[in-house]
């Protein structure tokens, strides 16, 4: 993260070459204020004043922090939680040049896309949040319903659907101090405005865009607010420790129940199973092939052809 921050300062010309020597002894919380007012300038593409122009929220999106360029808006995120942001702070950048992802995979994320993460203080333990990821799911499920996409389903445990084929993708971070969760950081990128051209040829054929499914390019000031607005009614019922409702909304849309799949947990783990279901803490729920069963906690699940 240490790096990261540096690079963002040296590139908007913040800091000079010989300051970045000198930074190796200082505590980059003195520089939070100005990376607050990076998040302030004028961007070209992603408009806070348009986003925030009808916004129908209390309290998510109602600090917006926009950037021209960074390597990761949850690296960013993260950052700024250690530094008094208010809690519904949104990170948000036209481009990234080493977004972060499941495992640790990166990539590049190019201009055209919803590249966003939102600071949260939910005040939890550690089990509840791959809850947190399956509500964002269902939170960008509803965007995207709302702007006409038909039938988009979540893949557990962090990615949409469209016709088979991935439009985004979601990554749940914990910031803590001593054992306790000070803050999540929710990392969402949203295929919006973008050509199959715009990835990696290894990833083409499982990617799609909101441009090629509807057929048309949109408005991602306005595609940022309506999500906003549905993670806020999300989150709402996660704070009312209303699970049971994030759930049901997450079982109408699911991707993976009904599957057979190729499990792959940490520490190379991997067997095929069938998916029950989804139980109460956000685990899928599996029948091995020899009948037993089993709860994935965290891993990633192959859809079997």
């Amino acid at each position: 993260m240490r790096n990261e921050i540096i690079n963002l300062l040296k590139k908007e010309n913040k800091i000079s070459e010989k300051t970045v020597s000198e930074l190796k002894d200082m505590d980059l919380s003195d520089f939070a204020t100005v990376v607050k007012e990076l998040g302030k300038e004028e961007t070209e593409n992603i408009k806070a004043s348009e986003i925030t122009k009808d916004l129908n929220t209390k309290f998510i999106g109602k600090n917006l922090y926009v950037y021209k360029e960074v390597a990761s808006t949850n690296t960013v995120a993260k950052f700024l939680s250690m530094n008094n942001i208010e809690n519904g702070s949104v990170v948000i950048s036209e481009r990234q040049t080493k977004a972060k992802g499941r495992s640790g995979k990166s990539w590049e994320s190019p201009l055209g896309g919803i590249w966003l993460s939102i600071i949260l203080n939910p005040n939890v333990d550690y089990s509840k949040l791959p809850l947190i990821t399956l509500a964002t799911g269902v939170a960008v499920a509803k965007t995207l319903e709302r702007i006409g996409v038909e039938n988009p389903e979540i893949k557990w445990p962090n990615d949409i659907i469209i016709n088979d084929k991935k439009v985004c993708g979601i990554l749940t971070e914990a910031v803590t101090k001593f054992n306790t969760i000070e803050n999540v950081i929710i990392g969402v990128g949203i295929d919006a405005n973008l050509n199959l051209a715009d990835f990696p040829e290894e990833l083409q054929d499982g990617t799609t865009t909101l441009q090629i499914e509807l057929g048309r390019a949109g408005n991602e000031n306005l595609l940022i607010g309506m999500f906003l607005e549905e993670f806020e009614k999300i989150a709402n019922l996660f704070i009312e420790e209303k699970y049971e409702d994030i759930l049901k909304e997450w079982r109408k849309r699911s991707y993976t129940i009904g599957k057979i799949v190729e499990v792959r947990e940490p520490f190379n783990t991997y067997y095929d199973a069938y998916v029950l279901g989804i139980g109460k803490e956000g685990a899928l729920v599996v029948e091995k092939i020899d009948g037993t069963l089993e709860k994935v906690i965290s891993g990633e699940c192959i859809i079997k052809k």
